[in-house]
């Protein structure tokens, strides 16, 4: 699974990606995101009306899908 400092590093190339799994968030949501884990999970739980345990979910479950090095089941 990829980690924070791993998706800090690659920030730009997931921010397209996070766009795509989660339509409502601004440009301006994913400048202040900038990669932070919490930052995220939080403007999920704003955005999308969602439980703090669900935004970890479809983060853990977009990191999961997101990572290079998965083994593909």
């Amino acid at each position: 699974m990829i980690n924070e400092h791993q998706l800090r590093g690659n920030w730009m190339q997931f921010k397209g990606k996070v766009k795509e799994r989660w339509g409502k968030l601004t440009d301006d949501d994913l400048d202040i995101i900038e990669g932070r884990q919490e930052q995220l999970i939080g403007k999920l739980e704003q955005r999308y009306g969602i439980a703090k345990e669900e935004a970890e979910k479809q983060f853990r479950e977009f990191l999961d899908a997101s990572d290079p090095f998965r083994k593909a089941a």
